[in-house]
């Protein structure tokens, strides 16, 4: 969970030379047809996004229409923080392919007894596949960081459970793996040099095996929102959101002079290095856990509903470009962003119950943009976006933008005037964001046309205010003028 992600580190010194450098140079075999077994594995086989469902949330949907509303917003995706059986029976005879999770508390039991874990597998893997498409357990949640007098536990746990799939012929269709923290990686940038935090390795040699042995991945939870968090000045917001970089913002792996446009790449190969190093180089690695949180505390002030909406929005595009990673371009890790609700149960910091992308009754906490990631998502706002000023730009420079946009640049600027519904709050910054998005959107929302020399920002929450109507896109333009 996020809270237990943020011992992930990055040392500050080599993020530096990162950038020093770059300036100088992821059927049973019950009764279904095998052609159906493997139309779904090989579905499985593409790159997917999909969501992490916790429980905490005070007005959580009836499972019936909760499946019902991942039907709807097209989600085929999901991870449970257990195996809740009314929830896995009303998947059933859908298309939806769901992680289910052994709890924490649970490890002691399972892991000291075959005859439990064959018990645990009966009642929530064999009572409910191939009805409902299980297609991997998870078994405890970053053990190793978390609970770590558990960890000698966490093996035969694992092996015990994979065995009970064996024994119910289920072996090769469900999963069975762990997922990790990124702190049980050390030196981690740049990626080349990472490896696995030796007091661990007891078990994750043994582990790695197993994985390899029976193809099932590792789990990862990464988080570069902790990476930014812990290492502010160092890692610019930019690399962590996916945003697009000139390549003196690129990341430089001097060891093997890879580029890393964005963070989540750079963790990702971290992971494939700390595997090689231990010989293992076939398992592939699974997110099971990333996000941004869109609220929090004073202390969190870049836990906002734009960078959250940025880094999710980019974070789909990013594994549906099937580009993969520098190291492994030929894989595309699969991703389970955490999460789908806001658990606004959770206790304290705000960041904790601010992860999810829409609140217990659906309303949808931030609007993504995602066209062009297929049929994903119902929760699009690529029609929705705006053009505002940013923060802390001098009054000057903000009124020289100002100008040329209600000038040259041609904005509809009648509605800032004395006496005109948007002329309160009568001050530049109020209307020049009119300003920039009258101009933005008369430009059809084109490439570049929301900068003014850098002093403006797109958004998507929607600015306006009391009569002030900010519009959304309406081509008025009849060419493309940049200031």
């Amino acid at each position: 969970m996020p809270v237990t992600s943020m011992s992930s580190t990055v040392p500050p010194l080599f993020f530096l030379f990162f950038f020093i450098t770059i300036f100088n140079l992821s059927i049973s075999a019950k009764s279904w047809p095998l052609s159906q077994e493997n139309k779904i594995q090989e579905q499985d086989r593409d790159p997917f996004v999909g969501f992490n469902i916790g429980t905490d949330v005070s007005s959580l949907l009836p499972p019936p229409d909760l499946v019902k509303f991942l039907q709807t917003q097209k989600i085929n995706h999901i991870r449970l923080y257990d195996a809740d059986p009314e929830l896995l029976k009303a998947l059933a005879k859908t298309k939806i392919r769901v992680i289910i999770s052994v709890p924490n508390n649970q490890l002691l039991a399972i892991g000291s007894s075959n005859a439990t874990a064959a018990s645990w597998i009966g009642r929530n893997v064999v009572a409910y596949y191939p009805e409902t498409l299980i297609t991997a357990i998870s078994v405890g949640d970053e053990v190793l960081t978390t609970v770590p007098s558990s960890a000698p536990l966490l093996l035969p746990a694992i092996e015990s459970l994979y065995n009970a799939l064996v024994a119910s012929n289920l072996h090769t269709q469900i999963k069975v793996s762990t997922p990790h923290a990124a702190s049980i990686m050390m030196d981690t940038f740049p990626p080349s040099q990472a490896y696995f935090n030796q007091t661990w390795l007891s078990v994750m040699s043994p582990l790695l095996r197993f994985l390899s042995k029976t193809g099932s991945p590792l789990m990862m939870n990464l988080y570069p929102y902790y990476v930014y968090m812990q290492n502010k000045g160092v890692v610019p917001l930019d690399n962590c959101l996916f945003e697009p970089l000139t390549p003196a913002k690129e990341m430089v792996d001097p060891n093997t002079l890879l580029h890393y446009t964005n963070v989540l790449d750079a963790m990702l190969d971290a992971a494939y290095v700390s595997m090689k190093n231990l010989n293992i180089s076939d398992v592939a690695v699974l997110v099971t856990e990333t996000g941004w949180p869109s609220q929090g505390d004073k202390m969190e002030p870049h836990a906002t509903i734009d960078n959250a909406d940025t880094y999710t929005s980019n974070l789909i595009k990013h594994v549906f470009d099937r580009t993969g990673t520098p190291l492994r371009p030929e894989v595309t890790p699969s991703v389970y962003i955490y999460e789908l609700f806001n658990e606004d149960k959770r206790a304290k910091p705000v960041s904790e119950a601010s992860w999810g992308l829409f609140y217990g009754n659906t309303t949808p906490v931030y609007l993504l943009h995602v066209s062009g990631s297929g049929a994903f998502l119902a929760n699009d706002t690529t029609n929705k976006t705006y053009c505002v000023a940013m923060d802390g730009v001098d009054v000057k420079t903000l009124q020289a933008a100002l100008d040329w946009a209600c000038g040259p640049g041609r904005a509809n600027c009648s509605e800032i005037q004395p006496g005109e519904s948007c002329y309160q709050p009568n001050n530049v910054k109020g209307h020049a964001s009119f300003a920039f998005n009258s101009y933005y959107q008369q430009e059809g929302r084109a490439s570049g046309s929301c900068d003014f020399k850098g002093v403006a920002m797109i958004t998507t929450t929607d600015p306006s205010h009391g009569s002030c109507i900010f519009l959304e896109a309406r081509r008025l333009g009849t060419g493309h003028r940049r200031w």
